[in-house]
């Protein structure tokens, strides 16, 4: 997955000068924090070169998970078309990028965000999303705040920072302010699937109707140390590569999300959890299926139509 051009020129202008070394620094950094899932009561992005490099190494990935959970979503509700947004713990304002490339309606948008940093940097940006009234706000996404309805809310890549406890008390708010949908995203760990599956059985106690990747509203069927999640290839501009010291010109950036919405959506049978397995004249797919059971089915060619459609099935597309 490529950045909009639109993005990717503003991301270009908000980095060009910035050393490289500094870069680098501020990135090993934010990786370290990430991957350590460190809440220590400060802010990933309070400071600005923290911010420059998530737009440098993290932003076309964070971009990818979120599109790509935006676009399951929408292929589910072809009627559904956004016209405000509301994102909570926004950084530099992914969602809103996503968002208006998902759903070209978008009209206005609330971005809630508690790093000053961060937020002068998604202003930055914004401003040539294409969305007509965008308004910034500061916020801190573990305490209350205050926000109108919206069509379309999100949340990414912001339950890692928050206590179990915190998080749920969020995902509470962010239904409250839903008058659509509601999208949250997080990187596809164990844990970040953990998180997730504690917000997905809140949301359906609150009686949303989930839309995707869920086929089901039954409990999870999949056991630990297995975990649901996702990938998406994402490619690497030049100083992408250089920030990150990687040589190859992509990478697959792992997440798990739910969409959940207030109205029904279209129905499905099943949703492939893992890359397809092949040989000779047959597919092995890992489906979790509208009836709240996961297979692994093996697919043949005497199955005629379905193993056409199985060997065109990628990870996470839907049966």
């Amino acid at each position: 997955m490529e950045l909009p051009a639109a993005l990717r020129a503003a991301v270009d202008r908000a980095l060009e000068g910035v050393p490289l070394a500094d870069l680098q620094r501020a990135a090993d950094t934010l990786s370290a924090r990430y991957r350590a899932e460190t809440r220590d009561g400060r802010l990933h992005l309070s400071d600005e070169m923290f911010a420059r490099a998530y737009l440098a190494t993290r932003l076309p990935a964070t971009f990818a998970a979120v599109r790509a959970s935006m676009e399951s979503a929408a292929e589910l509700m072809p009627g559904f078309e956004p016209k405000s947004l509301l994102d909570v713990g926004a950084g530099p304002g992914t969602a809103l990028w996503a968002a208006a490339d998902c759903w070209p309606t978008l009209g206005s948008a609330t971005l809630l965000e508690a790093s000053q940093s961060i937020r002068k940097v998604g202003e930055e940006l914004s401003a040539h999303s294409g969305v007509e009234r965008v308004e910034w706000r500061a916020a801190d996404a573990s305490k209350s705040f205050e926000a109108q309805k919206a069509d379309l809310v999100t949340l990414a890549y912001v339950l890692d920072e928050l206590s179990a406890a915190e998080g749920l008390a969020l995902a509470e708010r962010l239904w409250a302010a839903v008058s659509g949908l509601l999208v949250i995203v997080e990187p596809g760990t164990p844990a970040g699937w953990r998180r997730m599956m504690a917000v997905r059985s809140r949301l359906v106690e609150l009686g949303a109707h989930l839309v995707a990747p869920c086929p089901h509203s039954q409990a999870c069927p999949i056991a630990e140390p297995d975990w649901c999640h996702f990938s998406r290839r994402v490619a690497r501009s030049r100083l992408h590569r250089l920030t990150k010291r990687g040589e190859v010109p992509w990478e697959d950036e792992k997440y798990i999300f739910i969409a959940a919405a207030r109205q029904p959506a279209e129905r499905f049978a099943a949703r492939v959890l893992a890359p397809a397995r092949g040989g000779s004249g047959k597919i092995q797919l890992k489906l979790c299926q509208a009836d709240g059971s996961v297979e692994e089915k093996l697919v043949t060619k005497r199955d005629g139509e379905l193993f056409k459609t199985a060997r065109r099935a990628d990870w996470g597309d839907i049966l």
